[in-house]
C-alpha cells in the first residue's frame, strides 16, 4: 500500500437545513507531509469533534483504487484526491482484507487500523446530493480511520508497512457490513465486541444484539 496524496481541508461554510454551520470535508492535495498526532491530523480542519477526530478516528485513509467506480457514477464533479474527505489516499488499501487492529508503519508514524468511515450529510453536501450516503454504504468500501500510536509525518509515497497482524480476523469490510445489516453476523458480532481497537461505546451498542 503506497500514499498517493496528502490531504488538508480548510474551513468551509455551508447551509444544511437552513442553518449554516461549518466543515473540513473539502480536502485537497497538498505537498507537504502530514503530521499525525494522537487526536487529529496537524493543520487539518474539523468542524464537529463528536463525529471527527479523537483517538480513535485521528486520520481518514481513502483508496484511490475506489475512484475509477465514483468518477463514473458522478461525471460532473470537479475530481482530486480528498474527495472523500481523506487525509490519506492510499493506493492498494483494500477493506476486504485490511483487519481491525493490525499496525502498520505509515512514514514516521505507527498506526493503528481502528474503525470504517460512516458517511453523513456532510459528505452528501460535497457531492451535490445525499443519495450518495446510501450509495457509499451499499458499495461497501468506506475506507478507515487508524489510532496514532506513535506521532509522526506521513508524506507522498510512503508505504503502509504491516508490523503486527491483528489477532481478530475481523476485516473493515465486514464489520462495516455489520454496522449497516439487519441480519447481523453473530460471529461477527463477537469479533468486533472483543476488539478493543473499536471504541468501547461502539462496542457496547453492539451487544445488544446479541
Amino acid at each position: 500500500m503506497k500514499v498517493i496524496s496528502t490531504n488538508i481541508g480548510r474551513p468551509t461554510p455551508i447551509v444544511w437545513n437552513g442553518k449554516q454551520t461549518t466543515t473540513g470535508i473539502y480536502k485537497y492535495p497538498v505537498e507537504e507531509p502530514l503530521l499525525l498526532e494522537t487526536e487529529i491530523v496537524a493543520k487539518d480542519t474539523i468542524a464537529d469533534r463528536k463525529v471527527h477526530g479523537g483517538i480513535f478516528k485521528a486520520c481518514y485513509l481513502f483508496s484511490s483504487d475506489h475512484y475509477p467506480y465514483w468518477k463514473e457514477k458522478y461525471r460532473d464533479l470537479d475530481w482530486n484526491w480528498g474527495m472523500f474527505g481523506e487525509n490519506l489516499t492510499v493506493e492498494g488499501l483494500d477493506e476486504s482484507k485490511i483487519k481491525i487492529g493490525s499496525i502498520y508503519r505509515l512514514g514516521t508514524a505507527l498506526v493503528q487500523i481502528t474503525q470504517p468511515r460512516e458517511p453523513c450529510y456532510k459528505l452528501g453536501i460535497r457531492f451535490g446530493t445525499q443519495n450518495i450516503l446510501k450509495e457509499f454504504i451499499d458499495h461497501g468500501f468506506p475506507g478507515t480511520y487508524i489510532r496514532v500510536l506513535e506521532v509522526g509525518r506521513v508524506s507522498k509515497g510512503d508505504v503502509m508497512e504491516l508490523v503486527e497482524e491483528s489477532k481478530s480476523p475481523l476485516t473493515t469490510r465486514q464489520f462495516y457490513h455489520l454496522l449497516f445489516s439487519r441480519d447481523k453476523n453473530s460471529d461477527h458480532l463477537k469479533l468486533a465486541i472483543n476488539n478493543d481497537a473499536l471504541p468501547l461505546g461502539k462496542r457496547e451498542r453492539l451487544e445488544k444484539f446479541l
